[in-house]
């Protein structure tokens, strides 16, 4: 990435969340080094930072892991909507598991600022891909990047969305693009009345789902995993308005 001055909205404010508070400093000393990052919050539990989190304004978390009463992977689990998440640690075992929460990247302490500057610039790189592609929507389509190109698609056309560590795959008939883009700020672009999250991982089309049958969801031959704690709320609170409106 070449350097730039970079402008207000692309400067990522950040919660450092860790038990250690050398941990924290050491952070902070990296963060101040990098025109793109600015310190908003920093809390020493999970559950803190579940309080910060509720209030709003963080683009990226700093997040340990071993920590006491919640851990850090906890706590992405107990998240609907995370923000951008590079997870640092001084265990490599975890690595597995951040990646399936779609973290942006995973730190091994002690923390060389080399490795730091590669996931940040990670991490704004899927923050400003998440930005234009939000300018980018219209009513009823928006543009994708695929390789050098834009390419038009309509949202009524997805059957479903796949997360993949950093990447969405947005699944058609006949067909799959994968974009640079989180599953939260996709959610928000599209509309919601039309998409629904059955999973963490899966966002489906409501209008293209062809079955429904105990905690499995069938689009166009297609299983997909239908949480338990989100079917309740897909038959009351989704499935059942659309048939009261028809």
């Amino acid at each position: 990435m070449t350097s730039q001055v970079q402008t207000k909205s692309s400067i990522l404010q950040c919660l450092i969340v860790d038990d250690e508070s050398f941990a924290i400093e050491g952070i902070i000393v990296h963060i101040k080094k990098l025109n793109f990052l600015e310190v908003a919050a920093t809390c020493s539990s999970a559950i803190e930072a579940r309080e910060i989190l509720r209030k709003g304004n963080i683009d990226l978390m700093f997040l340990d892991i071993n920590m006491p009463d919640l851990s850090g992977l906890e706590l992405l689990e107990s998240l609907d909507k995370p923000p951008l998440t590079i997870l640092t640690t001084a265990y490599s075992e975890y690595a597995l598991d951040g990646f399936r929460l779609n973290v942006v990247d995973y730190l091994l302490k002690p923390i060389g600022f080399q490795r730091f500057f590669q996931a940040a610039e990670k991490a704004l790189e899927v923050h400003n891909a998440s930005v234009s592609l939000k300018d980018e929507v219209q009513p009823s389509e928006m543009y994708i990047r695929q390789g050098d190109a834009f390419v038009k698609i309509s949202w009524a056309d997805i059957l479903y969305v796949e997360s993949m560590q950093n990447y969405l795959k947005l699944h058609f008939d006949g067909k799959t693009y994968t974009i640079h883009q989180t599953m939260a700020s996709l959610e928000e672009l599209l509309p919601k009345d039309a998409f629904f999250r059955i999973h963490k991982s899966y966002l489906v089309n409501i209008a293209h789902i062809d079955l429904i049958s105990g905690g499995r969801i069938f689009v166009k031959g297609k299983e997909l995993p239908l949480s338990k704690h989100r079917r309740e709320e897909l038959f009351n609170n989704v499935i059942l308005k659309k048939l009261i409106s028809k």
